[in-house]
């Protein structure tokens, strides 16, 4: 008993003594925290300068690959940075620095343009690791944040991303310098997409699974082709009606006369009618309609039925196969496909 009252007593001083901010206090730092670090972004725009400009207009002329390097944190930056630029158009692969100089140097090909992302651009690898590249004759580039440093004296171009201090009250753990670095990456990236106008269909392509392949690339006839289309005659009574509303469970059912399509009916009309209308038997279709119903081709996007639906406040579309009427659309669908 005695041991556990003691292990008790140390759990609560452990506790007592990592819970010593307030509320307010914690929100502070929070919020000193992304100050620093939006002040520093803030002052990387005056370091945007024909270094920057050269870069992209190398990447823009590159028959290779951008291969980007780094180690510590400024590796997992350099990883982001890739990510970025694949899938923004700039091929680009990731070499970690330390893994570079045991055997993965091979990855870097004759046509490739290298980055390495460093803070200090002295670290033991990067200096380890500069001279080989110098080697290989490939254009360097150094984002960086000391331009003093070995790496950047060394490099083709220099990207300043140098900042005041870390936003880690010690200023060690790196934060503000990351930032700094991931935002540069952003920037490049984002410059090359503009030049190569780079459109949303080709974001698309490069982005099919998920909810954001989804919106780029998913068209409304995916969805409704497999829905049942349901419909009924301007005539027809609204038993019918109510029968085939029912039966297809899409909350609406368009109507047609002839080959033309001239309204719809939804759940909402039938509670609407039988508010209206004590006496329901002598009614047909063409009576409780609605005769202008909103509808999209089965070609646009699906994401587009939803801007549609959201801006008329409603949950179904008639789809158009061009004039015709080809089925239906129903929130339910856009929701089920996770693109909402």
């Amino acid at each position: 008993m005695p041991k556990i009252t003691y292990f008790c007593a140390y759990q609560y001083l452990k506790l007592e003594n990592i819970f010593v901010k307030s509320n307010s206090e914690i929100k502070n730092i929070a919020i000193n925290v992304l100050t620093q670090e939006a002040n520093a972004l803030n002052k990387l725009t005056e370091r945007i300068d024909s270094d920057f400009i050269a870069v992209v207009g190398a990447i823009l002329k590159l028959k290779g690959r951008v291969i980007v390097t780094g180690v510590g944190k400024s590796a997992i930056i350099a990883q982001k940075i890739v990510a970025t630029l694949n899938s923004t158009g700039t091929p680009a692969i990731f070499m970690h620095a330390a893994d570079a100089i045991h055997g993965d140097l091979g990855i870097i090909q004759e046509d490739d343009l290298v980055v390495v992302v460093s803070k200090s651009g002295n670290t033991p690898e990067i200096k380890v690791l500069v001279p080989l590249l110098r080697q290989t004759q490939n254009l360097l580039v150094a984002i960086v944040g000391n331009i003093q440093s070995y790496l950047a004296h060394q490099a083709d171009y220099v990207l300043d991303a140098t900042v005041e201090k870390e936003a880690c009250p010690h200023n060690l753990a790196p934060t503000t310098s990351t930032t700094a670095q991931l935002a540069m990456g952003d920037a490049l990236a984002i410059c090359l997409l503009e030049c190569r106008q780079f459109t949303d269909q080709d974001f698309a392509r490069y982005h099919p699974g998920g909810a954001l392949g989804k919106r780029l690339y998913l068209k409304v006839a995916d969805l409704s082709t497999q829905n049942p289309k349901p419909w009924v005659t301007s005539e027809a009574s609204v038993r019918e009606v109510i029968v085939t509303i029912t039966k297809h469970r899409l909350g609406a059912v368009a109507v047609i006369r002839g080959d033309d399509l001239i309204g719809i009916i939804t759940d909402g009309d039938i509670r609407r009618m039988l508010e209206n209308h004590p006496q329901i038997d002598g009614l047909a279709a063409k009576d409780i309609m609605g005769r202008c119903p909103k509808t999209i081709d089965k070609n646009e996007l699906a994401v587009h039925a939803f801007d549609i639906m959201r801006q008329h406040n409603i949950t179904q579309l008639l789809v158009l196969n061009e004039q015709s009427y080809d089925g239906i659309v129903h929130l339910h669908d856009l929701l089920k496909e996770g693109i909402i």
